[in-house]
């Protein structure tokens, strides 16, 4: 019977391990996940499961085998994922381009002030010359027919001519400003439009995404469901295997920075919140809301979206990964999660689950990107 008890709590170690490995001093010790547990199958009501045995599938929704739901509903969160970066990186982009429109403005109203202080400059020299009869005083001394007048004269006319000159040239150059500040203003605008078309089309494909994939979930029965959350840890648990079986982990001993150990801390004090799309905190997340924040915390910014993370960031070998370093997923870059040491990752999953630890294979890796290289 302890036998049994052991097998089905398992998983419940593993997770328990994981985080006494994060509570202790060096982060990049211990094996909570480079030699993780099976997960236990939940044992039959009356009918206690052998030990080892894997629960009886259950059927899913339209006849289809729970695993196959289970990939459907997980195909349906990783496209949200995907929808949700590029959200993300246009509500960035749109941030931008408002921020640069409003210097823009700034700029054009510095400049029409200026213009009005030249032309005002320009129009007391012409008054001046007027009162003296059409001749500036410099050029009045030039004609005098005193040497020293005259070359005294002869300066002044030179100096005024060249003051006429500069402030006729400034007054080209600052109106040649104004026109190209309404041109990048113009540029900008366009742009910023055509950011706000792109969050509008992919909150759409969330929206939708979301709506498809919570449909799936809600016809399933509560054993089901229960069921589901196995067969999710089942197929992470084989990732995680398949992974650590080709070696991965064999020269991985990174330590981390001082840097690094307070972006852990901030991301592993997250654990339990909820996944939320477009969420930076401080009470849901999405992906990679939770590891800019993280590195927000930890004193370095960083791109918010998880493919600029990818685009941005140095990239690392495997080898080289220490805790605090960030793990893209998946061809797209659709997902991100922060390397915590020991084979494993925290990140916010989807939506419908909250900020965890898993194991750092658990899903497809494009790459690695170090935020404090």
């Amino acid at each position: 019977m302890g036998s049994v008890r052991r097998r089905r709590g398992a998983s419940t170690l593993v997770l328990l391990c994981a985080m006494a490995v994060l509570a202790a001093p060096d982060l990049a010790t211990g094996t909570a996940y480079a030699a993780p547990a099976a997960p236990g199958a939940p044992a039959a009501p009356g009918a206690p499961a052998a030990p080892g045995a894997p629960a009886a599938p259950l059927p899913g929704p339209g006849g289809k085998s729970l695993e196959q739901v289970r990939k459907d509903i997980d195909e349906l969160y990783r496209q949200a994922g995907s929808a949700t970066d590029a959200y993300n990186l246009a509500e960035a982009e749109t941030k931008a381009q408002s921020d640069k429109i409003v210097e823009i403005a700034n700029l054009v109203v510095a400049g029409k002030e200026r213009i009005a202080t030249l032309k005002n400059r320009a129009g007391a020299a012409a008054r001046a010359q007027y009162r003296a009869g059409g001749l500036p005083p410099g050029a009045r001394l030039a004609l005098s027919d005193d040497p020293n007048q005259f070359l005294d004269g002869a300066g002044r006319l030179r100096q005024g001519e060249k003051a006429a000159s500069d402030l006729l040239s400034e007054l080209d150059r600052t109106q040649t400003d104004l026109q190209r500040y309404a041109e990048e203003a113009s540029e900008r605008w366009k742009k910023l439009e055509a950011n706000r078309v792109k969050q509008e089309e992919s909150k759409k494909q969330i929206e939708e995404k979301i709506k498809a994939a919570e449909e799936l979930e809600s016809k399933l029965e509560a054993e089901e469901k229960a069921r589901l959350i196995q067969l999710e840890q089942e197929a992470q648990y084989r990732a995680q295997t398949a992974w650590l079986s080709t070696g991965a982990m064999k020269d991985v001993n990174g330590k981390a920075t001082d840097a690094g150990k307070r972006a852990v801390q901030f991301a592993t004090a997250q654990m339990g919140k909820p996944y939320k799309w477009g969420a930076v905190g401080p009470d849901s997340f999405d992906c990679s809301g939770l590891t800019s924040q993280a590195w927000r915390a930890a004193g370095r910014g960083i791109p918010r979206t998880s493919q600029e993370q990818l685009r941005l960031l140095p990239k690392v070998a495997l080898k080289d990964m220490r805790p605090g370093d960030l793990i893209i997923y998946f061809d797209d870059a659709s997902h991100v999660g922060m390397y915590v040491g020991d084979g494993a990752m925290v990140h916010a999953p989807r939506p419908g689950r909250d900020v965890t630890l898993a194991g750092a294979g658990s899903m497809p890796i494009k790459a690695v990107v170090r935020p404090d290289a």
